[in-house]
């Protein structure tokens, strides 16, 4: 018999987190491939709807946003979603462009020789393309940027694609722990002192960036890092400052964590090691957004009782019947046309062996649909189990992709009403 979960968490109030003007950052976050765009921007399309004045930042390879959004390209600067938007609400929506984020900030904070030094240094362009970690920590920048520019009353935040869903939060301190000015002066150290010992050192002291090093080779290295420095050495700070505020925006009350996960083993798996890591770090959570789950319109006939009655069909609804007209070509006698109109016949048994095979095969896959949805409700549960104060709102699994202004609107509806289709 199939088991229900008695655990039921509390449903999270989407519609109530929209609508509350004292939330100003929304962070969507979680494992890869669970669904963090789409929701993203179903948010920011339904908070428009709602009358907010939402921005979409997302990070997401596939570019699937533009598209949904009916836009023809994102890029790193907003552009507002037309047809979005009810009374005050607008939408805007913008693609992280991560060397065009760390290119703005030199541009920023250099002035223009040094700026044009820095940008056009090999060293950087390599920095600012392939550091671990730069994409996490351009798109903690880019936020800050755009609270800072108080545009809007809503920012929504779709976390970048990376195997762990932490490295969102330790990328700032990290790539902020490379820049800070003490630690590149001791990786000046040996191009001072020059020679293959001083190269040595540099490589020892630089192994945390052998991709970056890969490119680049021999005393160019040296002097490439030479003249880097040189530019952004009064720079080096206000990295380390900006990501420190950054860390404290998303710890203020505005912030709202969303952990966004799928109704699997391995997704609800590091979405509690997130909200673990989210409570650690004193960061408020709103809750879990449970995506792709099953749902049926016939959750009270059981996948063994379905199981059981497509049996008993298949049983009994194998049966050798010859056609009429098949018996009259044996014979060689021509069928002859009805000289008056005749009542609709009785089904045959043939017919009635053919709608029994239909229905086993229905009762086959509702049973399996029973049986997947039953996996989901013990995956969830064991969450449930272990973080029983998470507000859950589970979302509809879809038949195809989500391709347009429509389907976000109803991903939003779904959001909304926090349990899936059917159940």
């Amino acid at each position: 018999m199939d088991t229900v979960g008695m655990d039921t968490p509390p449903r999270l109030a989407v519609d109530r987190l929209l609508d509350d003007r004292e939330t100003r950052i929304i962070v969507c976050c979680g494992a890869g491939g669970v669904g963090k765009t789409t929701t993203a921007a179903a948010l920011g399309v339904r908070a428009a709807g709602r009358g907010r004045k939402a921005v979409v930042l997302t990070i997401d390879p596939a570019r699937r946003l533009a598209q949904s959004m009916g836009i023809d390209s994102l890029d790193n600067t907003p552009r507002k979603v037309e047809t979005v938007g009810a009374g005050d609400g607008e939408l805007h929506a913008m693609m992280l462009d991560m060397k065009r984020t760390f290119d703005e900030i030199v541009e920023a904070h250099a002035d223009g020789e040094r700026a044009r030094a820095i940008l056009a240094n090999p060293f950087y362009q390599s920095l600012s393309a392939g550091f671990a970690g730069t994409q996490e920590y351009m798109a903690m920048e880019k936020l800050g940027q755009l609270r800072a520019r108080d545009d809007w009353d809503l920012i929504i935040v779709d976390t970048p694609p990376s195997r762990s869903a932490l490295d969102f939060l330790d990328a700032p301190k990290r790539l902020g722990s490379f820049l800070d000015g003490k630690f590149i002066r001791v990786l000046m150290a040996p191009a001072k002192v020059g020679g293959r010992a001083g190269m040595k050192f540099l490589n020892v002291g630089m192994s945390m960036m052998t991709g970056t090093l890969s490119k680049l080779m021999g005393a160019s290295l040296l002097k490439d890092v030479q003249t880097f420095v040189a530019a952004m050495d009064t720079m080096f700070g206000g990295f380390r400052t900006r990501a420190d505020a950054t860390f404290r925006l998303l710890q203020a009350p505005g912030t709202a964590f969303l952990v966004v996960a799928a109704p699997e083993a391995d997704a609800l798996r590091e979405a509690a090691y997130f909200v673990e890591r989210l409570a650690a770090e004193r960061m408020p959570l709103a809750g879990l957004v449970l995506n792709r789950v099953h749902g049926s319109g016939a959750a009270q006939l059981s996948a063994e009782r379905a199981s059981a009655a497509a049996e008993n069909l298949e049983e009994g609804g194998i049966v050798d019947q010859e056609s009429g007209k098949a018996g009259l070509r044996d014979s060689g006698a021509e069928p002859t046309e009805p000289t008056e109109p005749t009542e609709p016949s009785e089904p045959t048994e043939g017919d009635t062996a053919v709608v029994d095979r239909i229905t086993a095969g229905l009762l086959r896959l509702h049973a399996e649909r029973m049986q997947v949805i039953a996996r989901e409700q013990r995956t969830r549960d064991r969450f449930t189990s272990l973080h029983p104060e998470v507000a859950v709102a589970e979302v509809a699994a879809l038949p195809g992709d989500v391709h347009d202004l429509a389907g976000l609107r109803a991903i939003g509806e779904r959001l909304a009403a926090g349990v899936p289709a059917g159940a």
